[in-house]
């Protein structure tokens, strides 16, 4: 049996991804008017993977609907272009046959050929934390962003938007569920601890609070 998770937050601050303003040459006092008129900008992060349970292996590339899944979320995205740092897919599941594990892609319905991704890839000694800053930038235009992540096993699929998808996201994955596949849907802001990531291997039967488990008649 696999057990698929989209472990999603909301209404994260932007503001946190980008650098504090430390020019001092501006009065604070302004900084601090100017600061309370502006809009805060927020964004939506969602995690995808998976765990192959019977057999203990971990990753969404474990699970046996992992092509159903990508193809999912692709309908999701809707008619966009995915950029990494040296080439332009029309699919998501080419990027994600095709590119290592580390590499991000931005996706964009905007006609554009001068995005490149290159700040945004990650190895293994460093993390999507460490790219705050130029992941600020994308999302501040519109366009997503979306990592290959190593897992345990294998890789899972970290996505960022501007735009809270979660519904577009939703109603595909949905359309998976079966006796054979078990899809969670996981509010990451209570998930706090590696044992509550991997719930599915302790407390299958009474998920944390904060995990749900969709079934072919859930509504929103």
């Amino acid at each position: 049996m696999d057990i698929f998770k989209l472990i999603y937050e909301h209404d994260l601050r932007l503001d946190t991804l980008r650098d504090r303003h430390t020019d001092r040459s501006t009065p604070e006092t302004q900084q601090s008017i100017e600061d309370f008129f502006k809009p805060d900008p927020t964004y939506s992060k969602f995690y995808l993977t998976g765990t192959r349970i019977h057999e203990e292996k971990f990753g969404l590339n474990m699970l046996k609907k992992s092509d159903e899944i990508i193809h999912s979320v692709e309908t999701a995205l809707g008619d966009r272009v995915y950029h990494t740092a040296v080439s332009r897919y029309s699919k998501l599941s080419d990027f994600v046959n095709d590119e290592k594990i580390g590499s991000a892609i931005i996706i964009t319905d905007r006609a554009t050929d001068n995005l490149n991704t290159g700040e945004l890839d990650i190895d293994d000694n460093s993390n999507v934390g460490h790219r705050k800053e130029k992941l600020a930038e994308v999302l501040l235009k519109g366009d997503m962003v979306l990592y290959k992540e190593k897992a345990k096993n294998g890789y899972d699929l970290h996505l960022f938007s501007k735009e809270n998808i979660y519904k577009d996201l939703f109603f595909p994955l949905q359309n998976l569920v079966s006796d054979e596949f078990r899809f969670f849907s996981v509010n990451g802001k209570r998930i706090n601890s590696e044992r509550k990531f991997y719930f599915e291997t302790w407390t299958l039967a009474r998920p944390p609070h904060g995990a749900e488990e969709v079934f072919p008649e859930t509504v929103l």
